[in-house]
């Protein structure tokens, strides 16, 4: 038997999924793993490769799928991309990293999604290209 937080971590992500698909982004991949360090939804939307994470929470829990954010996952995140760019020789391409908040009320899942979620001069700071923050 699967645990209920598995459960709504796994239906939280197929809504992001849903959600960003149906805004004319282009799923690239889904739990994208180097090691230890995960990308929940890698995708495309016209040129710029998006980076995103996704967190759910249920109705009524003591912290917010956006609160989750901390800067130390940022940090992991931001290591996580340049793995995922290195490895697919994407470097010269735009990227961004955004959020998509999931709410679990019931059986409905209601999606918040920020685009540009976090500045990456803060976390990581620096900066490796003209475009790219890190």
């Amino acid at each position: 038997m699967t645990a209920r937080h598995l459960v709504t971590g796994t239906d939280g992500e197929d809504a992001a999924a849903r959600h960003l698909a149906s805004r004319g982004y282009r799923i690239v991949h889904r739990n994208w793993r180097h090691g230890r360090l995960e990308l929940d939804i890698i995708c495309r939307k016209e040129a710029t490769i998006v980076f995103v994470e996704v967190k759910t929470r249920s109705r009524g829990a003591l912290q917010s799928p956006a609160e989750a954010l901390t800067p130390a996952k940022r940090r992991t995140l931001v290591l996580a991309a340049q793995h995922f760019l290195t490895a697919s020789g994407l470097w010269n391409s735009p990227s961004r990293f955004d959020l998509v908040a999931v709410v679990r009320d019931g059986d409905a899942y209601l999606v918040e999604h920020t685009e540009n979620a976090f500045d990456l001069s803060e976390p990581v700071g620096g900066g490796n290209t003209a475009w790219q923050p890190w």
